[in-house]
């Protein structure tokens, strides 16, 4: 059988260095959909979270399904909405704490004799060891046939603010702090957080005129790209943090500003990425999935917001002179 899509994320990152649980329930969720087994699927959930009174949810790239109805829904149309026959489920790692289980993989989608190779982040809030309250599913738009590149921010943000990396350690606080940098990113102390041999990428789409960034010359390169509008334009706000002390994955939402939004047409969108560390405390991977720099490719008569609404969510004028950290240029 032919690869029509191919994926990087296992070829970079699976092997023992990264040890799966295959009991651990948003791989199971998953695993189940792809079996077209909707009652083991449903299994993993309660009728209402544990606390709250409120059902459980699956967030997918295509939209919310809640309750118990809404989950088999989802379960029922997994495949539909990649228009696959069939899928199967390759694991590359996993990260567990705080509550959360995050397993990142490919899910290999079957249809007419060939394979799209999708990388995902499957997040599991868990109810307990092996139940779930809520899953959120992230891949890029483009592996979604018809998707557009936009999805409403999952979270409300609680204040309109980037996050504070006092909440995050080592290497990861470092990394943030000078992502987060005034005037802007602070490139030689992003790369001063990286190991030799740190590797970057893995959720974007195959792009054959342009080489991942694997190579501390290449790493300069995305960030110095970055430089010309972090923190000015656009910032990163984390809603979860799910840290095993190896690995951290944040999710998080993009606060706007005006700048952002005149100059690089940015609108706030939820994203995901993991950052592992290697022994030596310095990074090892870099892993991120969103739509950034997609946003001129909307076309918003098929989007389930305006972009006038989507334009007013997580907007400030302009970012405070004092957020980042100026100092350790």
């Amino acid at each position: 059988m032919k690869i029509r899509t191919p994926a990087r994320l296992a070829s970079l990152y699976a092997g023992p260095e990264h040890p799966i649980d295959p009991a651990s329930p948003e791989l199971r969720f998953i695993k189940a959909a792809c079996e077209k087994d909707a009652d083991k699927a449903l299994a993993l959930f309660r009728e209402k979270k544990l606390f709250g009174g409120v059902p459980p949810a699956v967030d997918a790239p295509y939209g919310r399904f809640e309750g118990l109805a809404g989950i088999r829904r989802f379960a029922e149309g997994w495949l539909g909405a990649f228009r696959a026959e069939s899928a199967e489920v390759v694991p590359v790692a996993q990260t567990r704490a705080n509550g959360r289980a995050v397993t990142e993989m490919e899910v290999h989608f079957v249809s007419d004799g060939m394979i799209d190779q999708v990388p995902m982040f499957v997040v599991g809030d868990l109810r307990t060891a092996d139940t779930l309250d809520e899953v959120r599913i992230y891949c890029h738009h483009t592996f979604v046939p018809g998707l557009q590149a936009y999805r409403k921010p999952i979270f409300p943000s609680a204040h309109l603010e980037m996050g504070d990396p006092g909440l995050l350690t080592g290497a990861v606080r470092e990394y943030y702090e000078a992502l987060h940098h005034v005037p802007s990113v602070d490139v030689d102390r992003i790369l001063g957080a990286m190991g030799d041999g740190c590797r970057f990428g893995g959720y974007e789409p195959p792009k054959p005129d342009r080489a991942p960034a694997v190579t501390r010359e290449g790493l300069r390169r995305e960030y110095e790209h970055m430089k010309s509008y972090i923190p000015r334009c656009v910032g990163m706000r984390y809603e979860t943090i799910v840290d095993d002390g190896k690995t951290c994955v944040i999710e998080w939402v993009h606060i706007v500003s005006r700048a952002g939004q005149e100059e690089r047409n940015r609108i706030a969108l939820s994203g995901i990425a993991a950052y592992e560390r290697g022994e030596d405390g310095l990074l090892t991977a870099i892993r991120i999935s969103d739509y950034a720099g997609y946003e001129n490719t909307i076309d918003w008569t098929k989007t389930p917001v305006t972009k006038e609404e989507a334009q007013r969510i997580n907007f400030v004028k302009e970012f405070p002179a004092g957020v980042g950290r100026k100092g350790q240029s």
